[in-house]
């Protein structure tokens, strides 16, 4: 907090060893609720440098327990954490046809989160009758086994439970939304959500310091991992050492839609709770991804196959996203997304 400064014109910015000591500092235990709040708020006040990021989460994964390292063709697909609130949580359908179209993929997601509390691949999981693991090591074997598995951030570093109320009370996102989303194996691809507005080389800066050989980080729906299918999406691959732009314009692959996917009406969620929290929205979420697994078309099943795209060109699998896309075409029209799914139902029971 000193190093921060006392006001905005007498702050500066965080070393990447000093950004790591305050965060290995929160994650201890040993701070308190008030001066965590502060850091963080101070944080978002004077704007977080790739420098910081890079050191908050190196401090988290000294910390975490992070399975799949050395995984060959890994990739680790990271959504937001406290979810949606706009659109359903198709990162679930793209990561599952991107396995079936033979990528290896660890989805790192939750329930819960505040501060939106919203939708996300765990919430959908339970109605395909599929499973997510607290357990590391379970991660790495069910990836090994039936190249998926979707685990809790909080099963790899359990402090962050402990931060959820902090969290909760300041209704506000501050840096811990973008380090849960890297805990990841150093040696995997990654495929990053990220805001909107400028905050897409920072993020792409601070993948590429974390040392992961590939990478896209995608400025999604509603800051997510799924590309629009109304619009262009733009991105970042990282690749070999060097930043290459990504343009996902869903018309180039015939994949465009008058309407993003949607969430059936719902009225305002009650104070603490969000739309994680509204069992008819699961309900809905959950037939969604099984239409798209079915190969029902529309809107959801193009944005699925998109995000598909994405995952298989971070891992090598695919050369160009149009590759992408016919593999994961190919991957849920002749049903192997389907049975990928019934194989994984024993993993879990």
């Amino acid at each position: 907090m000193r190093a921060l400064g006392p006001g905005r014109k007498d702050s500066r910015h965080l070393t990447q060893d000093e950004a790591a000591r305050a965060f290995d500092a929160i994650l201890s235990g040993d701070s308190s609720p008030v001066l965590i709040a502060s850091f963080l708020t101070s944080m978002r006040w004077k704007g977080v440098t790739a420098a910081e990021l890079t050191g908050f989460a190196r401090a988290a994964r000294n910390r975490a327990t992070i399975p799949c390292q050395g995984v060959s063709g890994l990739v680790c697909v990271s959504p937001p954490q406290d979810g949606h609130d706009q659109v359903p949580p198709l990162d679930l359908a793209g990561c599952l046809i991107a396995a079936a179209a033979g990528a290896r993929v660890l989805l790192i997601t939750d329930k819960g989160v505040p501060p939106r509390r919203g939708l996300t691949a765990a919430n959908v999981l339970d109605s395909l009758g599929l499973s997510m693991t607290w357990d590391p090591t379970e991660a790495e074997d069910w990836v090994a086994k039936g190249r998926f598995a979707a685990l809790s951030a909080t099963g790899i570093l359990p402090p962050l439970a402990g931060l959820r109320e902090i969290r909760g009370e300041m209704a506000l996102r501050t840096p811990l939304s973008t380090v849960e989303k890297l805990l990841a194996p150093a040696s995997a691809a990654v495929v990053l959500a990220a805001q909107g507005g400028p905050v897409l080389g920072a993020a792409a800066e601070v993948v590429q310091g974390l040392g992961h050989p590939r990478g896209i980080v995608v400025q999604g729906l509603d800051g997510g991992v799924v590309p629009s299918v109304r619009r262009r999406s733009r991105g970042l691959e990282i690749s070999e050492g060097h930043l290459v732009p990504v343009i996902v314009e869903p018309e180039d692959f015939g994949m465009e839609c008058a309407a993003e996917p949607e969430l059936p009406m719902f009225g305002p969620p009650e104070d603490g709770r969000g739309t994680g929290d509204n069992p008819a929205l699961v309900d809905a979420s959950g037939d969604m991804t099984r239409a798209i697994l079915d190969g029902e078309p529309g809107c959801a099943r193009n944005a699925a196959l998109l995000s598909a795209s994405l995952i298989l060109k971070a891992s090598g699998r695919s050369l160009t996203l149009a590759e992408g896309v016919d593999a994961a075409v190919r991957a849920v029209d002749e049903g192997q997304a389907k049975a990928l799914v019934e194989h994984l139902r024993q993993f879990g029971a």
